[in-house]
């Protein structure tokens, strides 16, 4: 297994998914992240009772494990003096510093540039927000529903006209997750502008920004048309002037998704799949340009063949049709897809309870086809001692600091 970045060592103070989402992946790739949590409370998100409708078992937070699998915790209650310290002695040794709070929280804490880089010149300085490090509203705290679904137009643009209000977001973390990946991105940048140059860099991604850049042919469309892309409502069949493209219902009620760009080259086998080879001969259907006016009756005709048979027919009789397509899955259907297992998408993870391993998704990346080693992430302070008597500390300097309420 690779780990690309063996030896690196990364500060994060920072809470929910976006930020340490990020330092996750860092830890995925080999790199030592060293976690701050408040010493009685933790990351805000250990105490989430619900996510997606669900009941969260602490041991098995599907949350927690996402953005913080591979960390090591350290409870620190940097809003004292001696808190602050000690994060600065840690700061000494690190490479990457990441944080999610505001600017007026960072100043707050101490934990600002400035004050980082007193400490350690050489750290990169990584910083994820909402809106972003300069206008009016630098220091307005948001979220993904916020800041990346609502503000940046995508929820807006998600919805049909028949929707009485926006669609909300059904996937918690979604543009964190996203977003996370800039910042990942970002800083394989900067440590490598850094072994080159010397220089340590100041890294910014908010969920804003990240959410144009995912958006970008939206963002593109509406500023050289002047108008804004908007979703229709959902129905069986196909798109307005292309019948490669749509939605197909199944006799058993699951769909079909069909997203075949350039139809042309791919008429002959989509009759040939459909049982219909005759329509080749179809002058209605004999071109691209010929289907492509003539969508409609094609979408009719594709409509009334895809409701012949069940979805696991079409499934398998699809996988040679030269075109492009793909069954419509459940997260239940993905986490057990072939594609998905195949290429080591998800990894068994064991869980704090030493129960039942935990599956949970792999960031993107792969390096020479490997996967890399998931490992679970720690339980809040989990490693504060350890990681401490590490550092140098000894146990007279620990059992004071303990007494003080500056770390558990």
């Amino acid at each position: 297994m690779v780990q690309v970045l063996r030896g690196v060592r990364v500060l994060e103070v920072a809470q929910f998914v976006f930020v340490p989402a990020a330092a996750a992946v860092l830890a995925d790739w080999g790199a030592d992240v060293i976690k701050i949590e408040h010493p009685l409370r933790g990351d805000g998100q250990r105490g989430l009772a619900r996510a997606s409708g669900l009941a969260i078992n602490p041991d098995r937070n599907p949350v927690i494990e996402h953005a913080n699998r591979g960390k090591r915790s350290l409870g620190i209650d940097i809003s004292t003096q001696a808190g602050q310290a000690l994060l600065y002695e840690i700061a000494k040794t690190a490479d990457v510093f990441m944080t999610s709070y505001q600017p007026s929280v960072r100043e707050k804490l101490g934990i600002d540039v400035v004050r980082l880089r007193e400490i350690n010149p050489d750290i990169i300085y990584v910083r994820g927000s909402a809106y972003g490090e300069k206008g009016p509203e630098r220091d307005t705290g948001g979220y993904d529903f916020t800041a990346f679904w609502a503000r940046s137009g995508i929820g807006e643009s998600m919805t049909p006209p028949e929707f009485e209000v926006a669609l909300m977001p059904s996937i918690g973390g979604f543009g964190d997750s996203i977003s996370a990946m800039n910042i990942v991105a970002g800083i394989a940048g900067a440590l490598l502008h850094r072994r080159q140059t010397g220089e340590a860099l100041e890294v910014d991604v908010s969920l804003l920004g990240s959410a144009c850049w995912a958006s970008g042919v939206a963002v593109n469309t509406a500023s050289l048309s002047g108008k804004s892309p908007k979703n229709r409502m959902p129905q069986s069949g196909a798109a307005p002037g292309n019948p490669l493209i749509g939605n197909f219902k199944t006799s058993d009620g699951q769909t079909i998704a069909m997203f075949t760009m350039q139809p042309g080259p791919h008429l002959r086998s989509l009759f040939e799949h459909l049982g219909r080879p005759e329509l080749a001969q179809d002058p209605r259907f004999a071109s691209a340009e010929a289907a492509m006016e003539n969508w409609q009756a094609l979408s009719d005709i594709m409509l009334a063949a895809f409701a012949t048979r069940p979805f696991a027919h079409w499934r398998e009789h699809l996988q040679s049709f030269s075109g492009q397509w793909a069954p419509v899955q459940s997260f239940l259907d993905v986490i057990n897809d072939r594609q998905v297992l195949a290429n080591d998408i998800l990894a068994d993870v064991e869980a704090a309870d030493g129960g039942t391993p935990m599956r949970l998704a792999r960031s993107p990346v792969r390096f020479n086809q490997n996967p890399e080693q998931l490992s679970r992430a720690p339980q809040a302070s989990e490693d504060t001692e350890s990681f401490l008597l590490e550092l140098g500390l000894d146990w007279d300097r620990l059992a004071a600091l303990k007494a003080a309420g500056v770390i558990t």
